[in-house]
Order: structure tokens, then C-alpha cells, then sequence
């Protein structure tokens, strides 16, 4: 017989995000290893018989973490599993594997996104007036503080480190289970080449301009730094390099401020912004380097997805994407969002057609497809579960 776990995610919903689409992926990975799997979750729109939504009848979008915890132990009265893998803070879970690293870091790293002292600290002291957040935050703590609570699996080492440094968390119920994405995914190659003519079109370059296309992607575009690359932009498009750097805007978020700030730094006619993106590897195989100055972020998949075409990539120290790849070899990793010099840097370093190439190669020389791989994840998380 199969060991039959279950995996808690509040919203059955891969439209929402990496989060819920990396736990479906998870899903599927653990079934191809032989064990049965079903998704608790408290809203959702599936017909999947190994999908349970235990809260649908409660109004909102979102469903009260006490009201999700008493559906869920109602649901686990009457249903038998192996392990209990959540994705939330309970503390009824065998393992708990937080998507968005803990609730305390990402506090800190949102209120540092807006780069003013003042505002940095007044969203601080106000975080607390989320009475969701409150909640988690304080479930996290007790789970962390709970000598009987579950294993923490950390997506990276910076996850882990934030478990340690905030909650005072043993060694010994951390693993660290780095971040993985389902790979050969495949590209419509006409599509593709639809958007790249689109995107040069917009820019007024045609392919003999060899132009070098970075690509950044995000629905928080404060969050992940869209205005601190723009700034970056401006300084790299000082520099004499044997091509140009233009830059490509993806994801759903606002759009004006940003677009006010590439004009009056005179770099608007070197970025585009597409809006969303519903198929990521079409876009990724049309441009040179994937870029994410991104201020807080446990482990990016857009950059992990990046890997996996075999595209450079540059981010910041504060995501734990940079666990699976070297720096300086792969890619480039910024100390912090803000260093905009450093920043500009990386992004001339990546207008070289030969670095370009080195960085790919390198990339596939060392089998990073394989490290990434969501397979790997799961393998990782069964050697966990077998030894709870």
C-alpha cells in the first residue's frame, strides 16, 4: 500500500502564484515517487479527487486561520494519513515548509523595499495592524517554540537562517530543502518569436542591432526592486559597451510610477513593459539574462526557471535562489537591492557576448537543471519524511 500523505495550502489555485503552483508541482513529483498524495486546502476551483476544499462555504478570498485549523482537524478526524506536510503554521503538522520563508524576515525586508528610513520604520511599527499577518506570525513563533512542533524545510539557507535568528530555532528540526521547479517545460517556439519581433518592434531595434534583452518579472514590483534596476539602467546606459542593455517588464503589478520614473531618467525608450505573462519560458528563450534586484525573496522560481533556460542571472543576496547557483560563474549576486553601482555593473558585465556564453555554458557544464530540478525536491522530502 502507498504512504498517503497530505499537503495543507490555504487556496487551491495555481492562477495565484509560485507558492501554490510549486505545491502542486511538489504534488505530482511525490506521486511519480510512489506516494499518494491529497491537497487540503480551504478555497479552491477543482474537480481533482485528491484535492479537498474544506472552507469553500466562507465568504472572501481569504479564510480565517482558526476557521481553516477546525475544518482541517475535522478533516483529519475522519481521514487517516501517514505525515502531514503544511505549507501553514500549524503545529499539528509532521513538517512545515513555508513558501515565504518566515513571517518575521519578510516583515523587515517589505518595510526595507520602500528605501526611506521613515516609511521602512513606520511600516514596522504597523505591521501588527494586519490582523491575518498578526496571526501567522504569532502561529510561527508557537510552532518554532514548541519542542514537540514539526520540522521546518527551509526553501534555502536564508530561510533557515531567518528560523534561527528570529525564532530561536534548533538545528536539529531544520533541514534545508532547497527550492525546486518541474523543468522541460516546452516552448512554443512561434509564439516565442512572435513576442521577441513584438519587443523589438516597441523598442525600434531590429535584430542587427544586437540588442542584449534582460528580463525581469514580478507582481510586487516594489518588493522586487523594479525601481532600483531602472535607476541601474540609467547608469549602465553611461557606460561604453559593445552592445546595448535593454530592459523587459513582466507581471501584473502597477505600471505608472515605474514608467514615470524610466522617463525622467531619459531610459524609457530602452525598456518595455509587457503586462502579464502567462507562458515564462517562451519569454525567457528570447532573452539574454533574467534579472531580480528583488529586496526579499526565500527562494525566487523565476530565477530557478531561468536557470533552467540556460540564462545568466543577476539578484540580490536576500534570495535564496543564489543556494543553487555560483556567483561569478553562473551569475551575479548583488549585496543589496540598493547598490545601484554594483547593480549597473552586473548589467554591463552581461552586455558581453562572451560572458553571456561563458554563463551558459557553465550552466550546463554543471548539470544546474538537475539541482533545480522539482524531482530532486521530492526525493529530498521523502528522506524526510521516512525518518520522522
Amino acid at each position: 500500500m502507498k504512504k498517503k500523505i497530505a499537503i495543507i495550502i490555504e487556496r487551491a489555485n495555481i492562477a495565484l502564484g509560485g507558492a501554490e503552483r510549486s505545491v502542486f508541482e511538489l504534488a505530482t513529483a511525490l506521486s511519480a515517487h510512489g506516494l499518494e498524495v491529497d491537497i487540503l486546502a480551504a478555497k479552491g476551483q477543482t474537480n481533482a479527487k485528491n484535492i479537498h476544499i474544506l472552507c469553500q462555504e466562507q465568504q472572501g478570498k481569504r479564510t480565517c486561520y482558526f476557521t481553516f485549523a477546525k475544518a482541517l482537524r475535522e478533516h483529519l478526524a475522519e481521514n487517516r494519513y501517514c505525515l502531514i506536510h503544511s505549507v501553514l503554521p500549524f503545529d499539528f503538522a509532521d513538517v512545515y515548509q513555508p513558501r515565504g520563508g518566515s513571517f518575521a524576515e519578510s516583515i523587515l525586508r517589505n518595510a526595507a523595499s520602500y528605501q526611506n528610513k521613515l516609511t521602512a520604520s513606520y511600516k514596522r511599527m504597523t505591521a501588527f495592524a494586519n490582523f491575518r499577518r498578526t496571526i501567522l506570525l504569532r502561529a510561527e513563533r508557537k510552532l518554532c517554540k514548541n519542542p514537540d512542533g514539526p520540522i521546518v524545510a527551509a526553501l534555502s539557507e536564508y530561510v533557515a537562517e531567518q528560523f534561527k535568528q528570529h525564532y530561536g530555532l534548533d538545528d536539529r528540526r531544520l533541514m534545508i530543502i532547497p527550492n525546486g521547479i518541474k523543468i522541460n517545460k516546452r516552448i512554443d517556439t512561434g509564439r516565442a518569436d512572435k513576442l521577441r519581433a513584438q519587443i523589438l518592434a516597441q523598442l525600434g531595434l531590429k535584430e542587427a542591432d544586437e540588442p542584449v534583452l534582460f528580463l525581469f518579472t514580478a507582481n510586487n514590483f516594489r518588493l522586487k526592486g523594479l525601481a532600483v534596476l531602472i535607476k541601474a539602467m540609467q547608469l549602465a546606459s553611461r557606460r561604453k559597451t559593445s552592445r546595448q542593455a535593454y530592459l523587459i517588464v513582466a507581471g501584473n503589478g502597477k505600471t505608472h510610477k515605474y514608467r514615470r520614473l524610466a522617463k525622467k531618467l531619459n531610459v524609457h525608450r530602452k525598456i518595455v513593459f509587457l503586462g502579464a505573462v502567462r507562458h515564462i519560458q517562451n519569454a525567457l528563450s528570447i532573452i539574454d539574462a533574467a534579472v531580480l534586484p528583488t529586496f526579499y525573496d526565500p527562494s525566487s522560481r523565476y530565477i530557478l526557471e531561468a536557470i533552467a533556460a540556460g540564462k545568466p542571472v543577476i539578484t540580490t543576496k536576500f534570495n535564496g535562489a543564489t543556494d543553487l547557483f555560483v556567483n561569478d560563474r553562473h551569475g551575479k549576486v548583488i549585496d543589496c537591492a540598493e547598490n545601484i553601482p554594483e547593480l549597473a555593473e552586473a548589467i554591463s558585465y552581461f552586455t558581453n557576448t562572451d560572458n553571456i556564453r561563458k554563463a551558459s555554458e557553465a550552466i550546463a557544464a554543471d548539470n544546474l537543471e538537475e539541482k533545480i530540478s522539482i524531482s530532486r525536491v521530492a526525493k529530498q522530502l521523502i528522506s524526510v519524511y521516512n525518518n520522522l
